[in-house]
């Protein structure tokens, strides 16, 4: 690879959707990296525990969910539908949350829960966060296109496969007016429909 060559970057003019996080062994190993990063680390896993738009997740301020227990939830409006969803907090987000407010500073309410580094009043950007999934995924070498929506889709895709949610429950929480869009967004390969056809009827 020539150096300075991103190999999970598809190659100019191609279009191709960016993929879930399939294996859970990769997570764990995202989770791992980011262990000494209490701000990243909460994106990622606040991020693929919930499947709202990186847009929405960073438009949380500390207020919103500090006060949070387990199991409970902060109302939001999506920005690019302009309907009501919810940022569920389950043991895991709060595990993370707890640790990131643990650290002290620029942690007031009114501040964005991930900020950028122009301050407490900046949220990163959805460029931004773009960049760092993409560095993550290459600092455990997983091969792959990745990006914003990658955290998004991880949720549906371990809904799913791991725990047999329905279609129809995921696609209601992703708000998705169109099937077509929630059927991109599973990351359903061709192999998982060969398995599916050496089951046996009758």
């Amino acid at each position: 690879m020539e150096k300075g060559q991103n190999f999970n970057h598809p190659k100019k003019g191609s279009r191709i959707e960016v993929e879930p996080i399939r294996k859970e062994k990769d997570i764990k190993a995202i989770i791992q990296f980011l262990s000494g990063n209490p701000r990243d680390h909460l994106l990622f896993v606040m991020g693929i525990n919930n499947g709202i738009r990186a847009g929405d997740l960073l438009n949380i301020k500390v207020g919103d969910v500090r006060y949070l227990k387990a199991g409970q939830v902060h109302q939001i409006t999506e920005s690019k539908t302009k309907k009501k969803n919810v940022v569920v907090i389950n043991k895991s987000v709060r595990k993370a949350l707890d640790n990131y407010l643990s650290q002290g500073e620029h942690k007031e309410d009114g501040h964005y829960l991930f900020q950028s580094r122009k301050g407490e009043n900046f949220p990163l950007s959805v460029q931004s966060v773009h960049g760092l999934i993409k560095s993550w995924t290459q600092a455990i070498n997983l091969k792959g296109n990745y990006g914003t929506h990658t955290l998004r889709k991880t949720w549906g895709y371990q809904q799913r496969v791991r725990y047999g949610v329905g279609f129809d429950v995921i696609a209601k929480r992703y708000n998705h007016s169109d099937p077509k869009t929630t059927m991109t967004y599973l990351g359903i390969e061709d192999k998982e429909v060969h398995n599916i056809l050496m089951n046996e009827i009758g």
